[in-house]
């Protein structure tokens, strides 16, 4: 992973555990909160970004980690499985740029927008998921 990609992913587990203190959960959970956060893009060392969810989930996976699913589905707006860490990590990844900045939902989906381009899946879904996590909140 690249340097930035290193900072997104800290940040983003950073920004987990701030989102995990809001659901009053331990200390034990806001730590493993932390650790899935700066595992959740690992696939991107295999992958790309069309499947460094699937591939980063799967190597978890083989490795018997915990939140292997939390990984895999992350990002995904078509899927069947929900849990509150992969809700909290969709919301944190959400909000932190590729630079590891926390932006909010707005100047993150703008950052997708500039690199990958309104006509994207990427971005199409990013949206689409901002949406569903904002009617959540």
């Amino acid at each position: 992973m690249d340097e930035n990609r290193l900072k997104h992913s800290l940040a983003v587990a950073r920004k987990m555990v701030e989102i995990g203190k809001k659901y009053n959960l331990d200390s034990n959970k806001l730590e493993d909160l932390f650790v899935l956060g700066l595992s959740h893009d690992i696939g991107y060392e295999y992958g790309n970004n069309f499947d460094h969810e699937h591939i980063g989930g799967e190597i978890l996976k083989r490795n018997d980690y915990k939140y292997w699913k939390e990984v895999y589905y992350h990002g995904n707006i078509n899927t069947e499985y929900s849990s509150l860490y992969l809700k909290i990590l969709n919301k944190a990844d959400m909000q932190i740029d590729k630079y590891g900045n926390d932006v909010g939902y707005i100047k993150r989906l703008e950052d997708i927008k500039d690199r990958y381009g309104e006509n994207s899946i990427t971005y199409k879904n990013a949206e689409i998921l901002i949406s569903k996590l904002k009617s959540e909140d």
